[in-house]
């Protein structure tokens, strides 16, 4: 049945960029307005990489919460080679360090200081297991002789089965997955596994056609990068199938219109990131009821992230009702101006205020 409303308790987004400076500190009022908290991360420049790099980027976050609105960034580290046991177990003790993040090695924006592979950091992974820190994936393939599309399903092919058996009790979020194989292999893992996986707005709602049909379009260019109508089926179906293994995490990531290449989006060289954030909820609200299974958002956006880092539900509840809207052409973050994701197709849920 149709309903023109809905109302869920607050929810939390489990894999959030809001960059620097002055550009981060316009974008974090967006995501406080709608979320109690986020897993913010550590590719900043430079990379957060231990306590006291995650405490200062955590105050700087916090300042930049509008006054009266209660929002909670949850700090993660960048894992590298040179991460130290010693570092690892100050972060668990720190109390505000709620996860550890694994980019392979040039596979992504400021991932030049990840790793090559998995494999590389057994020793860092055994001591997550051991304080029981959670391991945050970007799960790709670095290779560039791998094809783009095909660079997720290497990742699990190759190191889906060794970290899940080497390191039983670690737990492990397989972040923003984009294929059908990704959800088959999380879907199909034992349920002694201590596994999750996050899943964007963006590789719900479009697949690579929109991507690229009728000219590239920049602000939807993220990586990994969006799939086939099959794979963005797949997810939709994970997302709304109430397995609790499933929850919200935007990778909403404000990058600016026009600068150097590589840096911003409308360059010959354009960065990868899609910001969404300005309307987040109400894009996984257009899923959700595109097919039927409304009544499964609150599961997917406010109790199964919680559940799997062991934190308290919220407390509070928001409200969307149906109403079409539309967002604006830009937004001016500081001294960048950041187009919206899905920019040129109408909202059909509005937050109530």
């Amino acid at each position: 049945m149709k309903v023109d409303s809905i109302t869920i308790r607050r929810p939390d987004d489990w894999h959030l960029h809001v960059r620097q400076g002055d550009r981060m500190r316009s974008v974090v009022p967006f995501t406080a307005r709608q979320f109690a908290r986020a897993i913010i991360m550590p590719n900043t420049k430079p990379f957060i990489l231990t306590v006291d790099d995650a405490a200062r980027y955590r105050d700087e976050i916090l300042a930049a919460v509008p006054s009266g609105v209660d929002f909670t960034p949850l700090m993660t580290l960048y894992l590298q080679t040179t991460t130290s046991p010693k570092t690892i177990r100050a972060a668990k003790k720190s109390g505000f360090i709620h996860g550890i993040k694994m980019y392979p090695q040039g596979a992504t924006t400021n991932s030049e200081g990840g790793v090559v592979r998995i494999q590389d950091v057994a020793e860092q992974l055994g001591v997550m297991e051991e304080v029981d820190m959670p391991l945050l994936v970007h799960g790709e393939v670095a290779d560039p002789a791998c094809d783009i599309f095909e660079r997720e399903p290497a990742f699990y092919r190759e190191a889906f089965e060794w970290v899940t058996g080497k390191f039983p009790k670690l737990r492990i979020v397989f972040e923003h997955i984009t294929t059908e194989e990704a959800v088959h292999w999380i879907s199909e893992a034992s349920r002694t596994l201590r596994i999750g996986a996050t899943i964007t707005p963006q590789h719900l709602l479009v697949n690579r056609n929109y991507l690229l049909s009728g000219g590239i379009k920049p602000h939807a260019y993220c990586l990994p990068i969006l799939k086939t109508e099959f794979d963005r089926k797949a997810l939709v179906y994970a997302a709304t199938s109430g397995d609790p293994r499933f929850f919200l995490g935007t990778d909403s990531a404000p990058h600016p219109q026009h600068g150097e290449a590589g840096t911003a989006k409308e360059t010959a060289c354009g960065c990868a990131g899609a910001y969404n954030a300005h309307a987040a909820v109400e894009r996984y609200l257009e899923v959700f009821d595109s097919v039927g299974k409304m009544d499964y958002l609150q599961d997917f956006a406010s109790h199964f992230g919680p559940k799997f880092y062991e934190l308290p539900l919220n407390n509070g509840k928001v409200t969307f009702i149906r109403e079409a809207w539309q967002a604006p052409p830009s937004y001016t973050f500081g001294d960048s101006t950041v187009v919206p994701f899905m920019q040129e197709v109408p909202l059909q849920w509005r937050m109530a205020a």
